[in-house]
């Protein structure tokens, strides 16, 4: 899952630029890009980071770049800022998001015979080149931006660049956060609130759902007003949201803490420590263990200085060769003992049945399991976070198909916990993993960790709600 960061200043902000954007999510993601604007114009640098460190790709590239306004980028998959020339003038675009009927839309602007895209891999076309074709079909970056949330299926917050000013923009049903800062000479945008604080910015407020600003170094204008509905990831909070960031006034490290007291409470089976499985799973794990009175340990360590990330290898046995090479394991803390671990979530399951299995040969005498969220059962529409190329093949999705004998089948008995069936669908993932017991956490007592009202949080990939939809009116 992807992330921007803009900022705009009355001083040089490439320091600014270049660290902002590092503060965001690396998770899955394959490209960082940064665009400056000053008296000479644009420039553009993007750099393949799929096994590597941001800065290290960057660190040589800022030495010669300089403005007073930039905006940066960790991307999915596709190259970005785009530097793009319309009769808006010349401007930058960064984008976050996920579009569903892109085909369409490309078709649509075909047959207008005035416009081409450029291709990536795969005879794909940048994401972030449609949402530019979007907004130049309008007369104002305010109404190309209105268009843009009109059009599109799916979730795409982002920002604009131009010669004197920023726009930025959160997704027409805030599904992603964008939280905008101010500094001592100028503003900044970003979609992580963690950001901001070693960069002397002051967290101002979070843009609210198909909110659009203008941000000059002098201050900020309202282009239009936010929508009322919000739907929010909820796998923010859970999973993917880095832990000292803030999402609508709710920090992630609380709202995972509370995650594993909600675990505890309709938990007694004995063990002799609580676990996390790293990075995501640690905090959750702490909360579950503070609440029952058992003692934290860790019986193994994740080794991270050389490795890159785990799942971005193509190759599935790849990706489980480089989580078990990432993971140490301490016989010490594990030979004799019941062990419960706590996890953000079990997507395919494959490397926890790995990671877990290791748990044994190494002599536990039992392993439990306790996710933070529900089983997932539906894929995202909305944003490029999961882990799994198919919804068929969750953990959750692969139990039903084996229990039903086909892949389609009421999802909605599965997704309640109090049914038959999403019992038997718990056990059946529990004989997978090779473990003691399951148990995952309920909807609602997720919902009420988190801390906001179910209708502000999406929780299609546990239920498949989609949630209230609304129009907009621009200013």
């Amino acid at each position: 899952m992807g992330g921007f960061f803009g900022v705009i200043s009355k001083n040089d902000c490439i320091v600014s630029l270049y660290y902002g954007t590092d503060y965001h999510s690396h998770l899955g993601t394959r490209r960082g890009g940064l665009a400056v604007s000053d008296t000479d114009g644009f420039t553009r640098i993007i750099h393949d980071i799929t096994n590597a460190q941001f800065r290290g790709k960057f660190d040589s590239d800022i030495r010669s770049m300089s403005g007073r306004q930039g905006i940066g980028v960790i991307s999915d998959y596709e190259d970005q800022p785009l530097i793009i020339g319309s009769h808006l003038g010349t401007y930058a675009l960064v984008t976050v998001g996920k579009v569903h009927n892109s085909e369409k839309l490309i078709q649509k602007a075909y047959w207008k015979r005035s416009t081409h895209f450029s291709e990536m891999s795969g005879n794909e076309t940048n994401q972030t080149e449609l949402i530019a074709t979007l907004i130049n079909q309008e007369e104002t970056f305010g109404a190309g931006i209105f268009n843009v949330h009109e059009s599109i299926e799916g979730s795409i917050s982002l920002l604009i660049m131009t010669n004197d000013c920023i726009y930025a923009a959160r997704d027409k049903f805030g599904r992603t956060p964008v939280v905008l800062a101010k500094g001592n000479d100028g503003y900044a945008v970003s979609t992580e609130s963690c950001a901001l604080p070693n960069l002397g910015f002051t967290h101002l407020r979070d843009l609210g759902p198909g909110e659009i600003i203008r941000i000059t170094a002098e201050g900020v204008e309202t282009i239009k007003e936010p929508n009322p509905v919000l739907q929010i990831c909820s796998f923010l909070w859970i999973y993917y949201g880095y832990p000292a960031s803030t999402y609508e006034g709710v920090n992630v490290e609380k709202a995972r803490y509370r995650c594993g007291v909600a675990l505890a409470e309709r938990d007694s089976v004995e063990i002799d420590y609580a676990c996390g499985i790293p990075d995501s799973g640690i905090a959750h794990a702490i909360g579950y263990a503070n609440a029952r009175g058992i003692p934290y340990r860790r019986p193994f360590v994740k080794y991270t200085p050389t490795w890159p990330r785990s799942f971005m290898p193509q190759l599935q046995a790849t990706r489980d060769l480089v989580a078990k090479m990432k993971l140490i394991p301490i016989k010490a803390l594990t030979a004799g003992c019941r062990l419960l671990f706590c996890d953000d979530s079990i997507v395919r399951g494959t490397q926890l049945k790995d990671t877990l299995q290791r748990m044994y040969d190494y002599g536990a005498t039992e392993v439990h399991v306790r996710p933070a969220c529900p089983p997932l059962l539906f894929g995202c529409k909305y944003l490029n976070f999961s882990r799994s190329k198919s919804e068929f093949d969750l953990a959750g999705r692969k139990a039903v198909r084996e229990l039903e004998g086909r892949d389609e089948a009421n999802l909605n008995e599965y997704s309640n916990c109090e049914t038959e069936k999403y019992h038997r669908m718990i056990e059946r993932i529990k004989q997978k993993l090779g473990v003691n017991t399951l148990q995952y956490q309920r909807l609602d007592d997720m919902v009420k960790a988190i801390g906001l009202p179910k209708d502000r949080l999406c929780t299609y990939c546990w239920d498949g709600c989609e949630g209230p939809s609304h129009q907009m009116t621009l200013l």
